[in-house]
């Protein structure tokens, strides 16, 4: 269950960092032009696929396990827009197995560790997300029940998060300050994609993506209105933070009042995979082509917000 590095020789990936387990896989990788032609970034915490041996031997059923936790091939699709459009892009090759990029480094579970909570930490909740399985790192999926042999150990999760977690956080925000420095404002778009969404939530048919933007509070909501308003002209239906409405990473990144906007993006993975769910489908360069249009049209809205540090231009 591993798979090269660089999945798009056209748009080079710069490997970063390392993966606990296989030293020799970098934890991430990290693309951009420079000078950045649009104050546009793309990040993909969910597609990685690198998995340590190490790793493998503790699942109870590591070939379904990774299937469904990964955001599969998702990296692909982000890899193709950012080489058509000249987006930043960073990408996740920890496996979400190993440790969710989109939790905070405290929204475990901590009954999976060996040693229970962290000392001095006894009165720490368990959110609702950790206590339905799928904490910073997932316990239990439905239908599958617990995914692993045994206890984590207290000293393998910090080696995670010191090792994978905080490194990605650092550079996706030094990319963000430095296009925010060069244009004064910026986007990120968080790439994630989802099961097939049942029917039953619209009467017009379920939603291929949803957006996410915690409710209005991480972008602007013209944004938001123009993202929309490209995926209704290319047929595509679309839904607003239900069930989807982002995570950890819009949180800690996202500032809309000083000029950093940040929306999730689910993209339904039947729509660009094959009919197992597995492979890109015959519909996958369409779908790259969709997104892509979304990136270039958003990259011009985010002239309309204003610059209040320089012109654009410059």
């Amino acid at each position: 269950m591993s798979d090269s590095v660089q999945d798009s020789s056209e748009f080079p990936l710069n490997g970063c960092g390392s993966i606990p387990g296989a030293p020799s896989r970098p934890a991430y990788s990290l693309g951009r032009r420079m000078p950045s032609p649009i104050p546009v970034f793309i990040a993909v915490p969910h597609a990685g696929r690198t998995y340590p041996r190490s790793l493998l031997a503790q699942m109870r059923d590591p070939a379904r396990i990774g299937i469904r936790l990964e955001d599969r091939h998702a990296d692909l699709i982000a890899c193709e827009v950012a080489r058509t459009t000249g987006a930043g892009l960073l990408i996740a090759h920890a496996p979400r197995a190993m440790i969710d990029l989109n939790r905070a480094p405290d929204e475990m579970d901590w009954d999976m560790l060996v040693e229970g909570r962290p000392n001095g930490r006894g009165a720490l909740r368990t959110s609702r997300r950790a206590r339905g399985g799928l904490g910073l790192v997932p316990r239990r999926l439905p239908g599958m029940g617990e995914l692993w042999k045994q206890r984590l150990p207290q000293a393998e999760l910090r080696r995670r998060v010191e090792e994978v977690h905080v490194p990605y956080h650092a550079a996706l925000s030094a990319e963000l300050v430095a296009l925010h420095d060069r244009w004064g404002h910026a986007l990120l778009i968080d790439l994630h994609s989802m099961p097939p969404l049942s029917e039953t939530r619209d009467r017009h048919g379920a939603a291929e993506f949803v957006i996410g933007d915690r409710f209005g509070s991480s972008c602007s909501g013209a944004l938001c209105a123009a993202a929309f308003d490209h995926l209704a002209s290319c047929g595509r239906r679309a839904a607003h933070n239900r069930p989807y409405a982002g995570g950890y990473v819009l949180d800690r990144h996202a500032s809309p009042s000083s000029g950093i906007h940040a929306f999730q993006l689910e993209v339904c993975r039947a729509a660009y995979l094959d009919a197992d769910l597995r492979e890109p489908g015959s519909n996958f360069a369409a779908v790259c082509a969709v997104i892509a249009g979304l990136v270039r049209r958003l990259a011009d809205e985010m002239g309309q917000l204003g610059n209040p540090t320089r012109l654009a231009a410059e």
